[in-house]
């Protein structure tokens, strides 16, 4: 699939509607002054992630940071 050229200004500017379309498969090189400084594209196969642990499970809306590293 080609790759799509954007500016960093846009992409900060419209970020839901590119991770929608990255979500999507698309892919898109993000460019800084007329230079590419990097690839925004979906992860190329879902079984490299593995859930490590769901802080959801653990609390309604997740854990504050502070409170889990104060329990490490």
């Amino acid at each position: 699939m080609k790759n799509s050229v954007i500016g960093l200004k846009e992409l900060r500017e419209n970020a839901e509607h590119y991770i929608s379309r990255v979500g999507k498969g698309e892919s898109f090189i993000i460019m800084r002054r007329s230079k590419p400084v990097f690839k925004i594209s979906p992860p190329e196969d879902d079984e490299l992630w593995e859930r490590v642990v769901d802080l959801t499970k653990i609390k309604k809306g997740g854990v504050p940071i502070a409170e889990l590293l104060s329990r490490l």
